[in-house]
């Protein structure tokens, strides 16, 4: 199992744009293994925290690069949200 944290922050005028981005690259996980366990958005509107798991880090590395998510990302240019990726686990 491998658990991710996801700090996205989206790009200034264009967090409505980047929201559904989110939404869309979410929909996705299923086909790779992976689950959102959780996803919180910043009291300001301009931030989302995202918990992810994957089966196995294979799915992760297959979500990476799955050429629907890239459309999508290509498609919001300079718009796209950034992401910070954290490997995590339980303590």
């Amino acid at each position: 199992m491998l658990t991710l944290v996801a700090i996205v922050e989206y790009a200034a005028q264009a967090e409505a744009a980047g929201q559904r981005y989110e939404d869309a690259v979410l929909a996705l996980l299923d086909r790779h293994g992976g689950r959102l366990e959780r996803r919180l958005r910043g009291t300001d509107g301009r931030s989302e925290v995202h918990v992810i798991t994957f089966a196995a880090r294979s799915g992760y590395e297959s979500f990476l690069v799955d050429p629907e998510r890239a459309a999508l990302r290509a498609e919001l240019g300079d718009a796209a949200p950034t992401t910070r990726v954290i490997e995590a686990h339980d303590v």
